[in-house]
């Protein structure tokens, strides 16, 4: 039975984690809240992120950011002070600066790094249909672990190391973008007189992934997020630090998430129609 190492188990981590599970693998987890390892049931809880690399064949980790990735990887009882030898698949939003210092301590483990962030939340693990965009230097590192990745979803081969980072950003700032302009374009149709709920459905026909967010764009309901603003804010900071100007719709987008984070960064994303509602208000 193939051994997988979960590293952190909020939200992905854990629905990764449940995943893969079911799907015949022996998972063992780690986090820093013990607790929540433990309530989620799936196998043994590693007392470091070195003791769950050790006794894994493979590692996954789903984090923060850069400073959870920089707290989990380096040190002492970091995942690389037990990853020798073993695939480590690194599956955060952390950008391309991040990974490719990662990329370098890795190899200096003697460990083998796939990056492999992914498009789609928690309903999207829950079925298998996430699609993880994967780098690595050398493509059989990344069939090395395919047969664990398919088990969460479509594999799509980005490039090299640095790429899918990459790609992964640019992917979130056309979330941003669109969930936004979606936003604008309820509020607009709805003061023409337009029924929201066909404003919604034609805007789905042109951008298919909004129709996940239904409940939020018709029925203000944003909770449980499926992305928290603050998270996508964090997304969209990386990539303006990517990106060569210009990208005007990248950073007012950004400004537009500032807004809703500053009040509400636990919500959805599609909490970016209370921006709109404010100008609706009397």
């Amino acid at each position: 039975m193939t051994r997988v190492a979960v590293i952190g188990t909020g939200k992905m981590g854990a629905a990764i984690a449940r995943r893969l599970k079911t799907g015949g693998f022996e998972v063992s987890v780690w986090d820093r809240k013990k607790s929540k390892a433990e309530a989620l049931d799936v196998g043994r809880v590693a007392e470091s992120p070195a003791d769950a690399a050790r006794a894994a064949e493979f590692v996954i980790s789903s984090l923060t950011g850069p400073q959870a990735l920089s707290d989990v990887y380096y040190g002492r009882t970091g995942v690389l002070a037990g990853a020798a030898g073993k695939t480590v698949v690194e599956m955060s939003t952390t950008g391309p600066a991040a990974g490719q210092e990662l990329a370098k301590a890795t190899a200096q483990s003697g460990a083998t790094l796939v990056q492999a962030p992914v498009m789609g939340s928690v309903p999207a693990v829950d079925s298998g249909a996430l699609v993880i965009l994967a780098s690595a230097d050398r493509v059989d590192d990344l069939e090395r672990v395919r047969p664990v990745l398919q088990r969460l979803g479509e594999v799509h081969y980005a490039g090299a190391i640095g790429s899918a980072p990459a790609l992964k950003l640019v992917a979130n700032s056309m979330l941003a973008i669109a969930s936004a302009a979606a936003a604008e374009l309820m509020a607009a149709g709805t003061r023409h007189g337009l029924d929201p709920a066909q404003v919604f459905w034609v805007l789905t026909r042109v951008v298919p992934g909004l129709k996940v967010r239904e409940a939020g764009f018709l029925q203000d309901v944003h909770e449980p997020a499926m992305f928290a603003v603050r998270d996508l804010l964090k997304d969209l900071d990386l990539g303006l630090a990517m990106y060569q100007p210009p990208v005007p719709f990248t950073f007012l987008a950004r400004q537009l998430f500032a807004a809703v984070a500053a009040r509400t960064p636990d919500l959805d994303i599609s909490a970016i129609v209370n921006e709109y509602a404010k100008e609706e208000a009397p």
